[in-house]
């Protein structure tokens, strides 16, 4: 596996982490630690996203012209992950602790099956399809500040 696609599936566990934290202050019924650590839960997620719906999933589709397939998928997956995202966020920011240790259940099973496609399907054909991997998900060298990264 590539530099490159260790560097997602990174992100993968270390949101998973981060979701693991907030269901651990839930059951702790701690709805301040649970509120921060949801927080940044959602940052480090709408990061992944984004980098894959802007910078990966555009590159994959220009390599290889699929245009109707894994990346649609994925994407469709990415609006259902943050719709349970918002109502698991909304369900702690009303202190509903039990609503939300059950959303975030769901949404954990959902996430963990998101990943296992990304991981053993979409990640192996974007490596094997997109040139230039790491500069196109702004890692390499310049940071993706420059158009290097374009």
């Amino acid at each position: 596996m590539s530099q490159a696609m260790m560097s997602l599936v990174k992100q993968h566990q270390e949101c998973d982490d981060q979701l693991n934290r907030v269901e651990a202050a839930l059951h702790k019924a701690d709805l301040s630690s649970a509120g921060r650590n949801f927080r940044l839960f959602d940052e480090q997620l709408e990061h992944h996203f984004r980098l894959e719906e802007e910078r990966l999933f555009p590159a994959f589709e220009k390599a290889t012209g699929m245009t109707n397939g894994p990346t649609v998928v994925m994407r469709g997956e990415h609006a259902e992950i943050r719709q349970l995202r918002d109502q698991a966020m909304d369900e702690v920011e009303q202190g509903q602790i039990e609503s939300a240790l059950a959303t975030i259940d769901t949404l954990n099973v959902l996430i963990q099956q998101h990943n296992v496609k990304e991981e053993n399907i979409l990640y192996p054909m974007c490596g094997g399809s997109v040139p230039n991997l790491m500069s196109v998900l702004g890692m390499g060298g310049c940071g993706g500040a420059c158009s290097c990264a374009a």
